[in-house]
């Protein structure tokens, strides 16, 4: 009864309140930022009614929320009240490190579009326990990489736990936020994440089936008098790093290092950011997560690198997931296939511009260049890119790009076979977002150029997306030639043609536990002039999401896969399958997400069935335990039961991957990664302890170990190292 009276007043207060906007005002006197809501916030403009999003997004939202938003001459102050109707109770939080990710915790959320483009935005976000979070959404907030917590910079925030509600304060820096001068609205929205009531509400309503963090329906915030100029903003960012490491395989001594370099971020315009970085040094970034390859093509890894993730979406979204005609982990990145860890290229400097030119004009531009790497006999390039990309119609826009790769090296000394003089890429992007953003979609079209300029070198593409509350489509076709070569871009297949298609429907019970369920059915195939059908799948597929953030996702697939190649299935290097061989295969591919609030949650997949000439049983998945507020521990774990006729090999692939991650306080972390993987017979141990002695500004001290592991029988037989490292790196965050 107390929830039905709490919830019917809550609408009626509110029931006519969902067009309003919210007035930032001046103030003369600096806040200080502790979660106490003082005197001075009862002159300001609230945000309140916010309305549900997740588990339904037809009613205010039970546990309410409300914002308000200040300014003086350095910073925009906002507070958010955000209360529990049914009293005191407990909080969730995955740790304490700062950037934390999820639904299975409790955070208020400020998102700022500037620009008010509904494309671009800047998030910042703080949980109960005073936890920070900054990062950056493009893509209007759809599709992926959509959204990114890597992006990092200087400002405050607390919040305080009281009975019945808990408050969030914070200060952003206007040096913080790229904006233009004279402007007298800004698109706003605040959100919430409730794990008590497994509710997610916004202060902008946004329809369920898009994302919390969709930019088309934001909201007003209107200054009381126009935005002037933020002074100047310069950041400066000077590291210093030595380590020692062996490589027990080749008998080489133990090396030593010291280096030393730095970041200058300058803000040439308030919209453009002007990046400089003098021998970067990349040691303290996390190391990607092994998996066990039994693909023919090309594994993608993400971008985690700092310098590169301002503004990235300006030239890593070119193309699509796996035909992009420009990837940033191609500048200074090689990978050692003995331990499946990369392996650093050094970069004696590099620079970048990016960021608004105008309302509508957006430009990036990049030039690294990339020093010779010894043991791979690389030569030095360089290594540039230039972005225009114009807005056009609501929240659509057009992109152009260009990419050079050039080494002024002599190759006479190199093997010409894997290395050429240069290579360029050009291409143009039309990317399409209705004001609605019910239809979304893009069409590209990209060029690579050699030195032997070879015919069939070009991708196009046409991707189509609609999404309405109970239906969902998706239409993906492309065409990636032959001789496509843009060598600092990702490409996992050429000489092909491809065409995907995807609907579901969805149905949404008003009662019981269940959030959403429903069919679907999808396809994709690809092929080729010479050979035919390369690849075929077709899917029938059930999806289940429950109130309490649980879900599972289930499909029954029959597909063909041609073999223009020889290909050993096993992963294991025994005898390959012949080319020009096909096989039809029946599978199922499923996983289950469980509730992850609950202190023990877990996730598991599979994807087993019929394999090439064989069968294979998969299971793949991770358990964790979260120590709140000090942090979790999780094993991610892979096995790959695989049976063929004879000759060809048989295999049980296993990756086991323990994390410990501790937060002791919100300064002090200590993460610890455990990789064993037999496919490449080795096991991996990287621990990192890091200290955030100032704002943004960090020692890290990092140990990584190799060692030769094999399976025998069941048995994991833990040999000699074959290397091993110790490094430390200071930096130091300074505006001016």
């Amino acid at each position: 009864m107390r929830k039905r009276l709490f919830g019917a007043l809550i609408f009626l207060v509110g029931a006519f309140s969902y067009g309003q906007d919210i007035e930032i005002k001046r103030i003369n006197e600096r806040i200080v930022i502790d979660g106490q809501i003082d005197e001075i916030w009862s002159y300001a403009d609230s945000a309140y009614d916010f309305q549900q999003f997740f588990p339904m997004d037809t009613s205010l939202a039970y546990a309410q929320s409300v914002a308000k938003v200040l300014y003086d001459d350095q910073f925009i102050y906002v507070l958010g009240i955000m209360y529990n109707p049914e009293g005191d109770r407990g909080y969730i939080t995955p740790s304490l490190r700062r950037d934390f990710f999820g639904d299975a915790n409790d955070s208020f959320s400020f998102l700022i579009d500037a620009f008010q483009d509904n494309t671009n935005a800047f998030i910042f976000g703080i949980n109960p326990f005073g936890v920070r979070r900054e990062g950056l959404i493009s893509n209007g907030g759809s599709g992926r990489g959509g959204f990114s917590l890597d992006w990092d910079n200087k400002w405050k925030g607390e919040a305080r736990q009281e009975d019945g509600y808990w408050v969030a304060e914070m200060a952003i820096p206007l040096k913080t936020i790229r904006y233009a001068e004279g402007q007298t609205k800004w698109n706003v929205n605040f959100y919430r994440v409730d794990s008590e009531y497994a509710e997610r509400s916004t202060w902008s309503p946004i329809s369920r089936n898009f994302s919390i963090i969709n930019l088309a329906t934001m909201r007003k915030m209107n200054w009381d008098e126009p935005t002037k100029k933020p002074g100047s903003n310069i950041s400066f960012i000077p590291y210093v790093a030595s380590g020692i490491s062996k490589n027990f395989q080749s008998g080489d001594p133990s090396e030593t290092n010291f280096d030393a370099g730095f970041d200058l971020k300058y803000a040439v315009t308030p919209g453009l950011n002007l990046d400089v970085t003098v021998n970067p040094d990349f040691s303290q970034v996390e190391v990607d997560r092994q998996v066990t390859n039994l693909d023919r093509f090309e594994i993608f890894f993400p971008e985690r690198r700092q310098f590169f993730l301002e503004n990235a979406d300006l030239f890593a979204n070119y193309g699509n997931q796996g035909t992009r005609p420009f990837f940033s982990r191609r500048i200074g990145v090689a990978r050692d296939e003995t331990t499946g860890q990369n392996i650093q290229n050094p970069i004696p400097a590099g620079a970048r511009l990016s960021g608004k030119v105008n309302d509508n004009l957006r430009l990036g531009f990049l030039s690294m260049q990339a020093g010779r790497e010894g043991d791979a006999a690389l030569p030095s390039y360089n290594y540039s890119v230039l972005s225009l990309q114009q807005k056009v119609f609501a929240r659509s826009n057009v992109s152009f790009l260009v990419v050079n790769k050039q080494t002024f090296d002599d190759l006479g000394s190199f093997d010409t076979n894997l290395y050429s003089e240069w290579n360029r890429t050009i291409g143009v992007d039309y990317n399409h977002a209705s004001a609605d953003n019910v239809w979304n979609g893009k069409v590209f079209y990209h060029q690579s150029i050699d030195q032997v300029q070879p015919d069939d070198a070009y991708a196009t593409g046409l991707e189509l997306n609609y999404g309405v509350p109970k239906w969902s489509w998706r239409l993906f076709t492309q065409r990636v030639g032959a001789n496509y070569n843009p060598e600092v871009g990702f490409v996992r297949r050429r000489d092909i043609q491809q065409l995907a298609n995807t609907v579901r429907y969805s149905f949404f019970p008003e009662k019981g536990g269940i959030q959403r369920h429903g069919p679907g059915f999808d396809f994709d195939m690809v092929w080729n002039d010479e050979f035919g059908f390369l690849d075929w799948d077709m899917n029938i597929l059930y999806d289940i999401n429950w109130r309490s953030s649980a879900r599972f996702s289930a499909r029954l697939r029959r597909q063909y896969t041609f073999l223009f190649n020889g290909f050993d299935p096993s992963g294991s290097g025994g005898l390959a399958l012949p080319s020009g061989t096909g096989y039809h295969n029946n599978l199922i591919i499923a996983s289950y997400n469980s509730d992850q609030r609950k202190l023990v949650n877990f996730s598991v997949s599979t994807r087993s069935g019929d394999y090439f000439n064989g069968t294979r049983i998969n299971l793949e998945g991770s358990l964790n335990i979260r120590y709140q507020p000090l942090g979790f521990t999780s094993i991610n774990f892979a096995y790959n039961r695989i049976r063929l006729p004879d000759p060809y090999s048989d295999a049980n692939l296993f990756l086991i991957g323990p994390r410990f991650d501790f937060t002791f306080t919100k300064k002090l972390f200590w993460t610890t990664f455990v990789q064993y993987n037999t496919q490449i017979e080795n096991l991996n141990i990287n621990s990192r302890l890091q200290w955030r002695f100032a704002p943004v500004s960090d020692f890290f001290l990092v140990y990584t170990d190799n060692y030769l592991a094999t399976n025998d029988d069941g048995f994991i037989n833990i040999g000699d190292s074959r290397s091993r490292a110790l490094v430390f790196k200071l930096t130091y965050w300074l505006n001016f």
